[in-house]
């Protein structure tokens, strides 16, 4: 998800903040648990990939007795109103909220045609990476400033907001709504506040040890928290939903979790994946993006271990390192920039180097493609000489 976008940092008595959204995250905030199958597949050629699949709509009408009017369908998307109407309301006490949502925020895809023939075995599955995965893509989708919406599970990132910097809580946040007037002042407003965040104003410790975990426990499902799910919180792996693969990049986040943060290798390029959604034509995902799918499936391999301390936080060598490349402020420099040396705390010295263990990582997938047709194509200047 590009080089760390959640972790801020001041140097100067301001605030030091560490953290991504992460498989932790989402146990805590939404109570699911991590281990279990991808969640994968195809699209809509389930006659082709799926052993007893029937052709669509074909599948659709066994499956739910009835099959939506064209108007109700757009592609291989359904209205929500649609089923809304002809299902009747929901159970009380259930969710309206979707964790799998597009920018629409009103239709379902049958993608999940062949997980509805199989109710009984929905529990198998990692929905929590598979979650992650999609918020992921979602945020590195909007940061294009030509993309003016923001799809996926935004009651996860809200919570999670909430959570890690209780200064931003409004009153009655659990049924928070921002208006969406005066969105411009409101994004400068928020940036301001960022700026200004005092030392530990945030929370940057790891959910399972903070105190007020005693009160999250309460209410998580207890599944959630067995050993085998909380190991893969530290896998550094793949996330699947689909045709969408990111990667839980943990290595450069270790305080979060109790660690010290060393200096950080090179980020993960993964950007030609990026481009990958499966507009471009169905497939059968697990074959077509094998290698992924197989560091999911060696995902208790790739369990980091490293010493949690007493005070968890970067090391000088990571400060350093991000002096010359980190952002020491959100707003514009003329408002906020400080021409002074920033000081690298004391402190950071005596945390020690911070260790984290070799592991094979996976080759960088980047995007070439603009650089490939050029080079079949040529420049306009090649062209006319």
């Amino acid at each position: 998800m590009g080089d760390d976008p959640a972790r801020l940092y001041r140097l100067d008595g301001v605030a030091h903040i560490d953290g991504v959204i992460n498989d932790e995250d989402i146990a805590y905030q939404l109570g699911l648990p991590v281990d279990g199958c991808y969640v994968s597949g195809c699209l809509s050629e389930f006659q082709i990939y799926i052993q007893g699949g029937r052709p669509a709509w074909v599948w659709f009408q066994e499956l739910l007795g009835v099959t939506p009017p064209p108007s109700q369908v757009q592609k291989y998307a359904v209205n929500c109103s649609w089923f809304q109407e002809t299902f009747g309301e929901c159970p009380e006490g259930a969710d309206d909220e979707t964790l799998f949502a597009d920018k629409s925020g009103n239709r379902v895809h049958i993608r999940w045609l062949p997980y509805v023939a199989r109710l009984e075995e929905m529990g198998t599955y990692s929905w929590s990476s598979a979650a992650l995965a999609w918020l992921y893509r979602c945020m590195c989708r909007v940061a294009n400033r030509h993309v003016v919406k923001l799809a996926g599970p935004l009651q996860l990132l809200q919570s999670w907001i909430f959570w890690r910097f209780p200064l931003f809580r409004p009153a009655g946040w659990s049924g928070y709504n921002p208006s969406s007037s005066e969105k411009g002042p409101r994004v400068q407003m928020w940036r301001l506040r960022i700026d200004r965040l005092q030392d530990r104003e945030g929370s940057p410790c790891s959910l399972s040890g903070c105190r007020t975990a005693a009160d999250v426990l309460q209410v998580v499902h207890p599944e959630a928290l067995e050993p085998r799910h909380m190991a893969l919180w530290r896998s550094v792996t793949s996330l699947i939903y689909f045709a969408v693969i990111e990667w839980h990049q943990i290595d450069r986040v270790l305080p979060q979790f109790g660690g010290v943060q060393p200096r950080p290798g090179p980020a993960l390029n993964i950007d030609f994946l990026m481009s990958k959604d499966g507009r471009g034509g169905d497939r059968w995902f697990p074959y077509h993006l094998q290698k992924w799918h197989l560091y999911w499936e060696s995902r208790a391999e790739t369990v980091l271990r490293f010493d949690v301390v007493a005070d968890p936080g970067p090391s000088h060598e990571f400060l350093e390192w991000w002096l010359q490349h980190g952002k020491r402020f959100l707003s514009p420099d003329m408002h906020l920039g400080d021409p002074r040396a920033v000081p690298i705390p004391v402190e950071a010295s005596q945390r020690g180097v911070g260790v984290v263990p070799d592991m094979d990582r996976p080759e960088d997938v980047p995007d070439r493609r603009r650089v490939e047709r050029r080079a079949r194509v040529g420049t306009r200047r090649s062209q006319r000489d």
